[in-house]
């Protein structure tokens, strides 16, 4: 495929409500919202994502379609061919940064945001600087070294929490083989780099939802940056990392009446 023909995949639900994009994070695929699609199509259209290399995404050749940038340009292409004039962006961990990336660059076509636990997103830029010239360039370089089977049962792999359901887990077993392992690499490396808000978050003018899985105690501290969100929520929900996966029934009920709560905004539809 030619630059111009690599898409993200992308699974479209019907729904009641406008279009949400769902964006997974590292290792994720797009059975990791399987037990939140149900009730998000009460209130909305989700439509998920699975990020370069993951999934059934391709692993583009050109480093620059992972940065940041690229993504948001991605999400605003998809936004346009689905005719969507204002958008959810829900998003996980990696995903919850690159969510927030797209509601600084495009403010007018978002309603609002629902994050989960994010240290990419709200760490200080240069902590997570060193993280990523640490330990994700040894996760990049086991990936290219021995392929992506290294990193199955590594703790970043969001699906082997044995308190996400078992049919997740299971589907999540089998989509993890479908990643791509140099797509997995230039993520690391690629997407993680320059990923964190700093004080741009400060500039996030939309209303957004934090569902704070307090069990995640190298989270919590990061707490007192998500706040610098002018207009933000925090749903504490008991679970770790993964908490829409962990906490499904926490989770949806949070978001879908976070989601109602703002469905009267000025063009929300």
């Amino acid at each position: 495929m030619t630059a111009d023909e690599e898409r993200l995949h992308a699974v479209v639900h019907d729904g009641d409500g406008p279009v949400a994009l769902l964006v997974h994070g590292a290792l994720g695929s797009r059975s990791y919202w399987d037990d939140n699609i149900g009730a998000l199509q009460t209130v909305c259209r989700p439509v998920v994502m699975e990020l370069w290399g993951h999934g059934r995404s391709p692993g583009p050749v050109e480093p620059e379609r992972y940065r940041p940038h690229s993504y948001v340009t991605e999400f605003e292409r998809l936004r346009v061919e689905l005719d969507a004039e204002r958008i959810w962006m829900i998003g996980q961990s990696l995903g919850a940064a690159l969510a927030l990336h797209y509601v600084l660059a495009h403010p007018a076509h978002v309603i609002g945001a629902v994050l989960t636990n994010s240290s990419s997103a709200f760490s200080e830029p240069a902590v997570w600087a060193e993280r990523t010239e640490t330990l994700v360039e040894e996760r990049a370089l086991e990936v290219e070294a021995h392929g992506i089977e290294v990193l199955r049962d590594s703790w970043i792999n969001p699906g082997r929490s044995k308190r996400i359901s078992p049919a997740v887990r299971a589907k999540l077993a089998g989509e993890f083989s479908e990643h791509d392992a140099a797509g997995l690499a230039n993520s690391f490396r690629l997407t993680n780099t320059g990923i964190p808000l700093g004080e741009r978050l400060a500039d996030v003018a939309v209303p957004v939802l934090l569902t704070n899985g307090t069990e995640e105690g190298r989270f919590q501290h990061l707490l007192p940056r998500a706040r610098q969100i002018p207009d933000l929520q925090i749903a504490d929900l008991p679970a770790s990392h993964a908490v829409n996966a962990q906490d499904p029934a926490g989770w949806n009920a949070a978001v879908t009446r976070f989601i109602r709560q703002h469905a009267h905004t000025p063009h929300a539809h």
